[in-house]
């Protein structure tokens, strides 16, 4: 496993321990999703709705599958586990993804502008300049956008053991100047 990997599930875990406790749980979901939400103000109900499925499932397949010791929780030993077996988890990956970046294209023409994904990528917990770090290494075009394609594959390689080098590693740390 790369550390790079390791370093991006540190970073992940954090973010989704959002009580804070210091363990992964399904409820630490529905806060994430709740605050994704609120940033997503201009996103329909359906697309907010679909978001919060798609957290809660992630969420819960997440407990699931890495809760070892079966106690509810998960802890980063166990979360460890994810980064080393991420073909279990590529079902609810695709969905939380697809959602996420839904959100980001509320006019529905296939981009996500800066403001929209700086708003989410807040919202979950990431540092402002590695979030533009982020974008301007996904390629922006001239009106500031990215494509939902280009988020949707980011997210997916943010969790792949085996990449490094990606766009996602800019939330990791330091960013790029």
């Amino acid at each position: 496993m790369r550390t790079e990997a390791i370093n991006r599930a540190k970073l992940v875990f954090t973010l989704f321990d959002v009580n804070g406790n210091g363990v992964v749980e399904a409820e630490d979901f529905d806060l994430m999703a709740a605050r994704v939400a609120e940033a997503a103000s201009a996103s329909g109900e359906a697309a907010k709705d679909a978001m919060r499925a798609a957290f809660r499932r992630w969420g819960t397949t997440l407990v699931a599958e890495l809760d070892a010791d079966r106690n509810g929780v998960v802890d980063f030993e166990e979360f460890r586990a994810y980064v080393l077996a991420p073909e279990r988890f590529e079902g609810p990956l695709a969905e939380f993804a697809e959602s996420l970046a839904a959100l980001g294209d509320p006019d529905g023409d296939g981009m996500v502008e800066r403001p929209e994904f700086m708003a989410l990528m807040l919202a979950i917990g990431f540092e402002r300049a590695n979030i533009d770090a982020l974008f301007d290494a996904f390629g922006p075009t001239e009106a500031d956008a990215i494509p939902v394609a280009t988020w949707v594959e980011g997210i997916k390689d943010y969790y792949a053991p085996d990449k490094a080098g990606i766009a996602g590693d800019h939330l990791v740390g330091s960013p790029a100047v």
